[in-house]
């Protein structure tokens, strides 16, 4: 299995790469960067890119709506050449409050765009020309919609890789089915070993089942809050208030896509209160509300024979990369949470 870190988006970008780089050392396989309404994870990649030598990086996520398909295209072949064919292009679909509320398009049909996406970026990396009719994409864009003086055109540079991998974050049905047919990695969101056949597997067997075998086997990579030592186990409350804020406070009633997942993990009626009363403003009260089975489900923390066990049920389920949100408060610490996570994942 291997380790990973999410890139923090708050405070020096600049200290955050030198950490990254002390991770890097200590075994450290993947470094991934969000963008949400922060600064850009492009500009970000390509700093952490020409400061690493080994380690893998990840966007994660770009959402799709917020480029054009040949402008993502044109960035993942540029990441990837900077960083010497180290790049994985992670995409999704965001939600209406980011996509409609920060960048002022609507949020509409998120499967199709996402398959067609995915062909675009990997007709540009062919370097083919580029012609796409599609339900949501038409290249060149047709002569009654503008100049008329649109022509196929082909990347002017050789990318390192004709296949730059492809990760989708997906979390409803239907996205998890389409992850499985289309990319090379599926990032999901509160991984539970023991319940994630029941909530993703007739999702991911159907979309297996169209996988082009060139694609090779599905990789999973989940993000979780990790805490090893025998003084943890308080360190659980610090993980609450980011969970409330997804399960309560990331959309509107009917329209909260991590909601609806803790309803889908047996969780529903604590979902409703969490919501409830997390949009009520009790911000405090919707933390303390989540279940204690939960919170401990997803998250690492407690002594490292307990952890152990935890990562070993990780790969039994099929995990390949742990993104690790280490809860340490020093850099010291994190060095020793990755430098034993990397132990731990063998």
């Amino acid at each position: 299995m291997r380790i990973g870190i999410q890139a923090s988006y708050a405070g020096g970008f600049q200290e955050t790469a030198a950490e990254i780089v002390d991770l890097e050392a200590a075994g450290l396989d993947l470094a991934m960067c969000a963008e949400v309404y922060t600064f850009d994870a492009v500009s970000q990649l390509g700093y952490l890119a020409a400061v690493t030598q080994r380690v893998e990086l990840m966007s994660a996520i770009l959402p799709i709506y917020s480029r054009t398909p040949a402008l993502t295209a044109m960035t993942a072949a540029g990441l990837d050449f900077v960083s010497g064919g180290r790049f994985t292009l992670g995409l999704g679909a965001s939600g209406p409050q980011v996509i409609e509320g920060w960048h002022g398009v609507p949020y509409d049909a998120p499967l199709q765009r996402t398959r067609e996406v995915v062909e675009i970026c990997r007709q540009v990396w062919r370097r083919d020309r580029l012609v796409h009719e599609g339900p949501k994409y038409t290249v060149p864009l047709p002569a009654d919609q503008g100049t008329g003086l649109g022509k196929p055109l082909k990347l002017i540079n050789t990318p390192v890789r004709q296949r730059i991998p492809v990760m989708l974050a997906a979390l409803g049905p239907k996205n998890v089915e389409l992850a499985a047919e289309i990319a090379e990695v599926w990032e999901p969101i509160w991984f539970m070993p023991e319940r994630a056949d029941d909530v993703w597997g007739d999702s991911l067997r159907a979309g297996k089942a169209r996988r082009d075998a060139e694609l090779g086997d599905l990789q999973v990579i989940c993000g979780v809050p990790v805490a090893i030592g025998e003084d943890v186990d308080h360190l659980h409350d610090h993980v609450r208030p980011q969970l409330a804020l997804y399960v309560g406070g990331m959309g509107a009633k009917g329209k909260n896509f991590y909601n609806d997942l803790a309803r889908r993990y047996g969780f529903e009626e604590a979902a409703e209160t969490v919501q409830d009363l997390y949009l009520g403003g009790k911000k405090d009260e919707a933390a303390a509300a989540l279940p204690e089975e939960f919170v401990r489900k997803v998250s690492l923390i407690g002594p490292e024979s307990y952890v152990a066990e935890r990562v070993a049920a990780y790969a039994e389920a099929g995990v390949t990369t742990l993104a690790l949100q280490p809860l340490d408060d020093s850099r010291e610490g994190r060095l020793r949470t990755v430098e034993t996570m990397r132990r731990l994942a063998g």
